[in-house]
């Protein structure tokens, strides 16, 4: 690879995407799933809020013990009793974390904590310093930086990077910014906060659509940090999507020239596997993992897909470890893709054979969502069995024929073949299939015959 300057994955899934209403997860589901982040090859799971239940600490708890090659991070908020439960959380891990947070904007100082810019100046700073004594990697968030004075959350970055932060994390808490002005919030923070070389971080929420494209702002203005989650759960309207941010700097490297450790085949099965814990869907259209992320139905877009798949799909399914392209048989389906599910199904057809199945497919999926390869099977077996209206009956048993008894018969001259053909068989039936073989060296599909 390149070299691309390094972008940290920071993987919140079981924090702020377990708040997310019907995601959380007890302490054995999330160790499952940190061990899924673990091979996704996230560089920091944040395991949970150890303060908040017996339950969480446990949980972060058993998270930093099993898993060991991420690093393991437990919030904190700016009190010296979270920051301890943190670390006897943490204590254990092979590589912690202690992530301390405190709201920053006047809306928020003003009627959440009721406290002044000073002291929420003081509580971070002394949060920090105390974390530092337990713990050498130390982030801090400026919960509502966005919806901040610029100079007070310049302030108080300063303060707790002169008190020991490694990582300054910039949260979007309510998703208002937009990616301009997020980005020239970066750019500010680079700028005007002194022994600002440690990492900047951005965590943004979808409110207005826009975390993913807010999130890729801050990383052009110098961010190195991204966090997000798995299928993008969270608070409200979610997070940056992980798989969304991942996916988009590995297709558009000409425009995001970073690189991250994040093994893309593994976004597929971290995504059903967070399905399978939570029992929340993915909604079906939700990019890179939802299910009709490689799903085609219009037939024009079949069509070219069945050429290229390059023609519709910007990137391989199996990249991101899907097992592939599906084509979604519906009334926007062409003769193209149908026929070649027919083939799939061990029928293949010939353009006669297909016309008739997809004029009965076209019947039955205007009355249906999708075609499944059972009707499908049914149709080729009914296709099978009619005639076009200008092919003429093949002659019935007439009286006095009965089961068994040697029967003579021909192929009428009005038969649309180009030759006459006469046989002895068992029945009218046998008869005829005697004419078929003997003149088998012609192609099968120029004549019809039933049984």
């Amino acid at each position: 690879m390149s070299e691309r300057e390094r972008v940290t994955i920071f993987d919140t899934t079981l924090r702020d995407g377990e708040q997310s209403p019907g995601c959380s997860m007890n302490a054995d589901e999330k160790v499952r799933m940190a061990h899924q982040l673990d091979r996704l090859g996230v560089d920091v799971i944040e395991a949970g809020f150890p303060v908040s239940s017996d339950g969480d600490f446990y949980a972060v708890q058993a998270v930093a013990r099993e898993v060991r090659r991420p690093v393991i991070a437990a919030l904190a908020r700016c009190k010296r009793e979270d920051v301890e439960r943190a670390w006897q959380a943490l204590h254990g891990a092979a590589h912690p974390r202690i992530h301390t947070f405190l709201a920053t904007s006047d809306i928020h100082l003003r009627h959440k904590l009721r406290i002044s810019r000073w002291e929420c100046l003081e509580q971070a700073r002394d949060a920090v310093q105390q974390a530092k004594s337990f713990c050498g990697d130390v982030e801090f968030s400026a919960e509502d930086a966005t919806r901040s004075d610029p100079d007070f959350l310049c302030a108080v970055l300063e303060a707790v990077v002169e008190a020991g932060a490694t990582t300054i994390n910039i949260p979007d808490t309510v998703g208002y910014t937009v990616p301009g002005e997020f980005a020239d919030l970066i750019l500010r923070i680079r700028q005007q906060v002194r022994g600002a070389s440690v990492v900047i971080s951005a965590h943004c929420h979808d409110d207005l659509g826009l975390a993913a494209a807010n999130s890729l702002a801050a990383v052009s203005a110098g961010a190195r940090q991204v966090e997000c989650t798995v299928n993008g759960i969270g608070e409200r309207a979610g997070n940056t999507s992980l798989e969304e941010l991942v996916m988009i700097m590995r297709v558009r490297c000409d425009r995001y020239p970073y690189q991250t450790a994040v093994i893309s085949e593994h976004l597929f099965p971290a995504s059903q596997l967070l399905t399978e814990i939570t029992g929340v869907a993915v909604q079906p259209n939700k990019a890179i993992v939802g299910r009709n992320a490689f799903a085609h139905e219009a037939g024009i877009h079949q069509d070219g897909v069945i050429k290229n798949a390059l023609t519709y799909e910007i990137m391989t399914p199996e990249s991101v470890g899907v097992p592939g392209t599906r084509l979604v048989l519906g009334k926007h389906s062409g003769r193209h893709a149908l026929g070649l599910r027919c083939a799939e199904l061990g029928f293949p057809m010939d353009r006669r054979e297909l016309d008739i199945v997809y004029r009965q497919f076209l019947s039955l999926a205007d009355s249906t969502k999708s075609v499944d390869d059972r009707q499908i099977l049914e149709l080729i077996s009914r296709g099978r069995s009619s005639r076009p209206p200008d092919v003429p009956a093949l002659p019935q048993e007439g009286p006095g024929k009965s089961v068994g008894e040697p029967c003579h018969e021909s192929l009428p001259s009005q038969f649309p073949l180009s030759y006459l053909a006469k046989s002895v068989g068992v029945g009218v039936d046998g008869a005829l299939l005697h004419c078929v073989r003997e003149h088998d060296g012609e192609q099968q599909e120029d004549y019809l015959w039933g049984v």
